[in-house]
């Protein structure tokens, strides 16, 4: 069956800020809905829902209207359909609330109009698998190791065409490759032939390095396969992402930008409109002795493109007695770079490992700043406190990878 003139469903389940769903939504994509277990979460992606419906119906001022406090966050919600807010299902994923979520699910598909979904999204959480994750604990008898049987449930129960798996390289090798092993074997057991690899965002337009394994399933009686991406071959430098911001003291929060939108990497991923409104530009606090640090750390980028070591800190300024272990607790985000080191939700905790490349301000990376590294566009606005913030972004997917992967899945769709 030919679906070129109708959209592609989705079901988004892990689904985190949306970071994946915002990558197939730009694409074309229609989402089902999605399941998530964060209460801040899923805020965030009820009000992604509402900036959706109302630039849909031609309303976008009012969403316009939320983003500068004009109204608030319930008299956004009123705004928008209630079968639209209630796709988003804020439950725990377990074998207990599996049937409560496929009612949900089933529901939010009559409302949307649709009998099948077409396509899967989703990674269970990563911690269990990262390799930081390993070396604080066991992970012997950790639920989230064992997350994917209940995406294989959802499998089963939807036969969707396709789906996309996403999880961090160290699924790799977590319990000595048993976890990946019974991963492809469960998909192979429910009809689907698969494939991964492990793709680093700044190949695909994301200004930042950061590898995550791509597994993708299609049923075996379709013509699906693994996409062809293209790579970018955009030359840009990660002092884009932050030339319009304005310049911030620690603890100090914006609500303008600093220059207006040029012909450059923000235009072109869409990352800034014109019309956009500024939020969430907005600095933890800094110790005046972390600051000093900063400085340090800057400096010696700026002079030498070398990391400061812990060793290299004077004794005053020096808080730990460890200093042969975890040398680099302070990493500059180096402007002059293609790509950010790698931005994780420990970012939440404090921000040495993620210090703005200015001297002048010497602070850690605002919360909008993080999100760009990310790819996540200016008028994505995420619920919750700075610290469950800080989470969402850091362990969400970029919605540019994920956008280039629906275009190129597009492609097998509108060819079937």
């Amino acid at each position: 069956m030919s679906i070129s003139n109708k959209e592609i469903t989705y079901l988004d389940l892990f689904a985190g800020a949306g970071g994946l769903s915002e990558g197939f939504f730009g694409a074309g994509y229609k989402p089902i809905a999605h399941v998530e277990m964060n209460r801040d979460a899923c805020n965030t992606l009820k009000t992604r829902e509402s900036f959706y419906y109302l630039n849909s119906v031609g309303e976008k001022y009012k969403y316009t209207d939320y983003l500068k406090e004009k109204i608030s966050r319930k008299e956004l919600y009123d705004l928008v359909p209630k079968s639209i807010l209630q796709s988003v299902i804020c439950e725990t994923m377990s074998d207990e609330t599996m049937p409560v979520i496929f009612k949900r699910i089933d529901e939010a598909m009559e409302t949307r109009g649709t009998d099948h979904i077409d396509l899967i999204l989703g990674g269970p959480p990563c911690q269990a698998y990262s390799m930081v994750g390993r070396s604080r604990k066991n992970m012997d008898g950790d639920p989230r190791n064992t997350l994917y049987k209940l995406y294989f449930q959802a499998i089963e129960k939807y036969t969707p065409a396709m789906f996309v798996f996403e999880n961090v390289p160290g699924l790799l090798t977590a319990g000595n490759g048993t976890y990946l092993k019974a991963i492809l074997a469960g998909f192979r057991e429910r009809g689907y032939e698969l494939e991964y690899h492990i793709l680093n965002a700044s190949d695909y337009g994301v200004l930042q390095n950061r590898k995550r394994i791509i597994l993708i399933g299609w049923r075996k009686d379709s013509k699906h396969k693994y996409p062809q991406l293209t790579k970018t071959k955009d030359q840009y430098t990660v002092s884009e992402l932050f030339y319009d911001l304005p310049e911030l003291k620690p603890g100090e929060q914006k609500y303008f930008y600093s220059h207006t939108l040029k012909n450059g990497y923000l235009l072109k991923t869409g990352i800034r409109k014109k019309s956009d409104v500024l939020t969430w530009h907005v600095a933890r606090t800094n110790l005046e002795r972390d600051r000093d640090i900063y400085r340090l750390a800057i400096k010696s980028w700026k002079k030498n493109h070398s990391r400061l070591k812990y060793t290299e800190i004077p004794k005053e300024l020096a808080t730990h007695s460890n200093r042969t272990s975890f040398l680099d607790r302070f990493k500059v985000v180096a402007d002059d770079l293609p790509a950010a080191h790698t931005l994780v939700a420990h970012i939440s905790k404090d921000g040495h490992y993620y210090i703005h490349p200015d001297l002048k301000q010497a602070r850690s990376i605002s919360v909008r700043e993080a999100a760009r590294i990310q790819s996540f566009p200016d008028d994505f606005y995420f619920e919750g406190s700075r610290t469950a913030v800080f989470i969402q972004i850091g362990n969400a997917v970029p919605p540019l990878l994920a956008k280039n992967i629906a275009e190129a899945l597009k492609v097998q769709f509108e060819g079937e």
